[in-house]
């Protein structure tokens, strides 16, 4: 900050390259690992609104705090704190509307959504994704409405509502096919691509072929896989999730052996990061190695618990 206390567009510039920085880390390593820096730069950025605002800058401001608060509660979801996730999601949400950013506002809705369907809340978890497709439409950004819909087919998965999630799945890659038209990304949403894409047709159909019928495990392998091949180290932990799925969808079509070797490749990249929902979305691969009796299964089985009963980071 000035030494006048005023705030200047560099200060404002300084706090998005280090939510930037802290968002990299997060998709990188995991909850754990950003969550006490993040809570500096919170710390700074509310620093920094006593000194003087210029009213240009004020809106850009609100945007970096209810993005840091976003960011703060993408990381208490990570790491296993679902109140605390909550209240920060909530605080951002007001502060985005503040800020009178609708494409803040949808991101912030989609990440509640996500945290009531990882609790197995699907009604809520669509309350807030219908929420987040009202923002998403009046800000005009369809990568933002493509995030919304493919979410939305998930919690219709979760819920076994097998036509409603396949044709909200249909729209969203409808949605997605002009995406090279589409406007460059805000940093909330610059995640979602071709890989993510295909990551989440996979997540849905997992879905499916768990609540409705296993031959959806065929095509959630392949689109899987191709997730799988697209992304790198600094999305460690999306490949972890993806290949937690991967290997859950081998073990329904009853190849084991598959399921093994790709469940030990989600373990040991799962074990270097700071995050409890991978070890919340072991449960269903745990499940399915209970009742096989293959000596590999029952190794993986016994890593797997070990995992999750360590203490959460």
């Amino acid at each position: 900050m000035t030494t006048t206390g005023r705030i200047g567009i560099a200060d404002v510039e300084c706090l998005e390259n280090a939510v930037d920085t802290l968002r990299a880390l997060d998709y990188r390593q995991g909850g754990a690992f950003s969550h006490d820096a993040v809570h500096v730069v919170k710390s700074v950025s509310l620093l920094l609104t006593w000194g003087a605002v210029p009213g240009g800058l004020r809106s850009r401001l609100l945007t970096v705090l209810a993005d840091l608060h976003n960011l703060l509660g993408w990381t208490e979801f990570d790491i296993g704190r679902r109140v605390p996730a909550r209240l920060r999601f909530d605080r951002a949400l007001g502060l985005a509307a503040a800020a009178g950013n609708d494409n803040l506002m949808a991101n912030i809705c989609y990440r509640l959504g996500r945290l009531a369907l990882h609790h197995d809340d699907v009604e809520g978890g669509l309350d807030h994704l219908r929420q987040g497709q009202a923002a998403a439409h009046r800000s005009g950004s369809l990568r933002a409405q493509a995030i919304l819909t493919i979410n939305e087919a998930w919690a219709l998965a979760k819920a076994g509502d097998e036509r409603a999630a396949l044709t909200s799945l249909a729209r969203a890659e409808c949605e997605f096919e002009n995406a090279g038209t589409w406007a460059a990304p805000r940093p909330w949403e610059a995640f979602f691509g071709a890989t993510d894409m295909a990551a989440m047709r996979g997540t849905v159909l997992t879905e499916l072929a768990r609540t409705v019928a296993s031959r959806h495990s065929e095509e959630a392998i392949e689109r899987l896989r191709d997730a799988v091949d697209g992304y790198g180290a600094e999305m460690s932990r999306s490949l972890a999730l993806t290949l937690i799925m991967l290997a859950q969808n081998h073990a329904l079509q009853g190849d084991f052996g598959e399921a093994v070797r790709t469940g030990d490749e989600a373990l040991d990249l799962a074990r270097g990061l700071g995050s409890t929902r991978t070890k919340d979305r072991l449960a269903p691969l745990a499940a399915l190695l209970r009742g096989d009796a293959d000596p590999a299964s029952r190794d993986l089985l016994a890593r797997i618990d070990r995992y999750r009963a360590e203490p959460a980071p």
